[in-house]
This record gives structure tokens, C-alpha cells and sequence, in this order.
């Protein structure tokens, strides 16, 4: 939700996704479109600046119930050769989502199923109302989590209780999925029904004013620590640190210290 970037609702609407971006050079394009999947919404902001004070400035892009992809009705009527690669789409738009090189955050106002939920596990960080339901309801149709969710949901809330949701396929509200661990801030709906998405626009907002090499690397080193060893982890980290060490950024950030300003960030 900060700075150029898009994302899709797979399922149900009232699934809004905003990515939070920090870097203008490596994020998409105003008007690209997401690879694999459905097209973003023409950006309503200006170019990245690290101070923003109005909203328009982030420059959010969602697709919610009109764009909302996966159709179990269409699915009824595909032939059984043609699943596999409406899935293996699904999967590798959702891969670059999860890859994108800046921050994401999903926000949950509605229903998040199947598709839906594994797309907000490809994110960064997932924000959700307290009337949101959220759940991978695969295995009640007599198929999985094709997605990611099989991976990703293990990850985010452990073993036991991620095969304890894939095998029920049960369905929980924000205050249940805050509880597990699944979303990261739950909040309660407003009258507007956007409560979530707000949440997030403030956490976005946080993440504005940060050096944009600094949160591209960050994100890479964690992703990539998550997945091996801490030694190895910790020799990844000192890799994605050493790409710091010789941008501008960082010296501005050394000299607006020393003047007590705010940084002027460019990305560079």
C-alpha cells in the first residue's frame, strides 16, 4: 500500500490486497499488470517519495469483487485435462506475488477462501476484521490447497494445527485467525467495510519513509533465512547487507542523522 505495486482476489470478494512498496525501480510499472493472473488497477498516486502525507500519495492498487478469479462454477465446467493449468497458473501468479521485492500486506475485510487465503499467505503481513472468514476449504471439495496453502500455511502457523484446518476444512473469523497466528492485526468492521484495508493503509505508512534498498533486502534476507539453516541464514543476511554498504541511501541516511532531519530517500 505505499508506492506502486497491484494484486488480485482469488474466490470470493471483499478480498482486497495492497503491497506496500519501498522502491520505485524494481516494483511494477504504474499500469503492469501481474503476470500470470488478472491486471492491476491504474495507480491513483504520485511517484515514490519517503514523505508522504496524503493518501493518494501511497498509491494503492486492489482487485476486489470484480475481479475475483477463481470460479467454482467455471471450474464445474473445465475438463479434467484443463485443471492442472488454471492451477498451475494460479500458482505461479501467486509465486510472484510472494516474491515481489517489496513489502505486501493483505487486507481481509470479507471472505478469503481456497484461492483467496493463499494469496494473503503469499504476502507479507495479513490484517484482517473481526467478521472477516478465512480458511483453505479445499479437501471438502474432494481436492488441496494447490496454491501454496499446503506450504505456506505450515510456515505461518505451524504443522499440527495447519493440518488441522487443511483437514477440516474449517473456516475461521479474524479473531480466530489472529489467534493462531494467521493474520497479523485484527480489527473490528466499520461501517464502510474497508476497517482492514484502513489498518493497513496505517501500517503502509510506516513502512513509507524506509530506505528502499534496505526494505528489498530485508525482505530477501528473511525469505530466503526462513528456508535454511541459522548459519547459513546468517551468511545470507551478511550478503544482503553488504548491498546496503555502497548506495546513496545510506549516506543520506548517516547525514540526515546527523542534521536531525528526515531522510530524503531516492532508491539509489
Amino acid at each position: 500500500m505505499a508506492a506502486a505495486l497491484g494484486g488480485l482476489g482469488l474466490l470470493h470478494g471483499r478480498f482486497r490486497l495492497a503491497a506496500a512498496a519501498a522502491a520505485t525501480s524494481s516494483a511494477l510499472s504504474p499500469r503492469a499488470p501481474v503476470r500470470g493472473g488478472a491486471a492491476a488497477l491504474p495507480s491513483a498516486g504520485r511517484s515514490y517519495g519517503s514523505e508522504a502525507k496524503e493518501e493518494e500519495e501511497l498509491r494503492v492498487r486492489y482487485l476486489d469483487e470484480e475481479h475475483k478469479g477463481a470460479d467454482l462454477k467455471e471450474r464445474a465446467k473445465m475438463h479434467s485435462s484443463e485443471v492442472g493449468s488454471f492451477v498451475s497458473k494460479a500458482r505461479a501468479t501467486i509465486n510472484e506475488m510472494a516474491n515481489l521485492p517489496v513489502p505486501t500486506i493483505a487486507a481481509i475485510d470479507g471472505t478469503a477462501l481456497g484461492g483467496g487465503l493463499e494469496l494473503a499467505l503469499a504476502c507479507d503481513i495479513r490484517v484482517a476484521a473481526s467478521s472477516a472468514k478465512m480458511g483453505l476449504v479445499e479437501t471438502k471439495l474432494a481436492i488441496i490447497p494447490g496454491a501454496g496453502g499446503t506450504q505456506r500455511l505450515p510456515r505461518t502457523i505451524g504443522v499440527s494445527l495447519a493440518k488441522e484446518l487443511i483437514f477440516s476444512a474449517r473456516i475461521v473469523d479474524g479473531e480466530e485467525a489472529k489467534s493462531i497466528g494467521l493474520i497479523s492485526h485484527v480489527v473490528e468492521q466499520n461501517e464502510a467495510g474497508d476497517a482492514a484495508y484502513r489498518r493497513a493503509l496505517a501500517l503502509a505508512r510506516e513502512f513509507l519513509p524506509q530506505g528502499p534498498v534496505a526494505m528489498r533486502v530485508a525482505k530477501l534476507a528473511i525469505n530466503q533465512g526462513m528456508e535454511v539453516d541459522l548459519v547459513t541464514g546468517l551468511a545470507i543476511e551478511e550478503a544482503c547487507y553488504a548491498q546496503t554498504i555502497p548506495t546513496k541511501d545510506r549516506l543520506e541516511g548517516l547525514l540526515a542523522f546527523k542534521e536531525k532531519r528526515s531522510p530524503r530517500y531516492k532508491g539509489e
